[in-house]
């Protein structure tokens, strides 16, 4: 195992370029303009009651200010070849490089039911996308069974180059996850999902104003995270993160960086990010050794 200076220091070069998730809400753009640094990887969501032009206009207006955009092309959400065409040329125009292709909630889908169906037809299209990634799961999805997640991501695998985690609040679910991960041969480069820095009454704010529908969905996807969130301890981000370090950074890891759920808080995820980096290349103590006490330093 690494010694604790040699894993803070990965730990910080992992928070220096991870890639943050942002919603197509009003004012996103702006938002992420004042507050992120130009060349950032982005991600933008897809939301079944604003439809996928939502998320393909900020992306295309992201990419103009300077980021490296990932849309999610959401694949219950294309409704034919000749609009996955469209969509295609549109990002290609933008200079977008990386996609990120999930099946997506909306209840009722086009010609593509699932992610393997969007992907094969991309591979059809000649692999516009140099960077495809798709979505891995370190917990049980809320409606989909284990057996089936598995094998969809057996079969998405020839299609992508790189793989998404969902988020999980859970760092030795996560640690476990990992390792069976490695276990599996697992080549595919992973982006870990890990949250920013969450204040639960936004969260659940933001969550309401993506949609009625969207809420009940994220409510459901996420009921453990609403209760870690709301409970009088609350969750701490950096605890989460300096827990999981070891794995996040040996030599046989497969995590490739990090991917921040921001919930639109980007000003205070972004902040903390940058403390939390200055405080690991300083050496900094972890939550854990900084209580108060007799022998405590200030």
């Amino acid at each position: 195992m690494r010694n604790i200076a040699a894993t803070s220091g990965g730990l910080a070069d992992l928070l220096e370029q991870p890639r943050f998730e942002v919603l197509p809400t009003s004012g996103t753009a702006d938002l992420v303009a004042a507050h992120v640094p130009g060349g950032r990887m982005l991600t933008v969501t897809a939301s079944p009651s604003k439809g996928l032009e939502v998320t393909l206009a900020l992306s295309v207006e992201l990419a103009g200010l300077g980021y490296e955009v990932v849309p999610h092309l959401a694949a219950r959400m294309v409704a034919d070849e000749h609009h996955l065409a469209e969509v295609v040329d549109r990002l290609t125009e933008a200079g977008i490089t990386r996609i990120f292709v999930p099946s997506g909630d909306a209840p009722e889908a086009g010609a593509y039911a699932d992610a393997v169906s969007l992907l094969e037809a991309l591979t059809a299209l000649g692999r516009p996308f140099p960077v495809v990634g798709i979505t891995a799961y370190p917990e049980s999805h809320p409606t989909i069974s284990d057996d089936i997640t598995i094998q969809a991501m057996w079969e998405k695998r020839r299609h992508a180059t790189e793989m998404v985690s969902n988020l999980s609040f859970d760092p030795r679910v996560v640690e476990t996850w990992l390792g069976r991960v490695r276990r599996r041969g697992v080549t595919l480069p992973l982006w870990l999902g890990v949250p920013g820095r969450v204040d639960p009454t936004r969260l659940l704010s933001v969550a309401t104003r993506i949609g009625v529908g969207d809420s009940t969905r994220f409510l459901l996807k996420h009921k453990r995270t609403v209760a870690r969130l709301a409970s009088p301890r609350g969750f701490d981000t950096e605890k989460f993160l300096r827990t999981l370090a070891p794995a996040l950074v040996s030599d046989a890891s497969v995590v490739a960086g990090l991917h921040v759920f921001t919930f639109n808080q980007v000003a205070e995820t972004e902040a903390w990010r940058a403390r939390l980096v200055a405080k690991l290349r300083e050496g900094g103590a972890s939550p854990r050794s900084t209580r108060r006490g007799p022998a405590a330093t200030r």
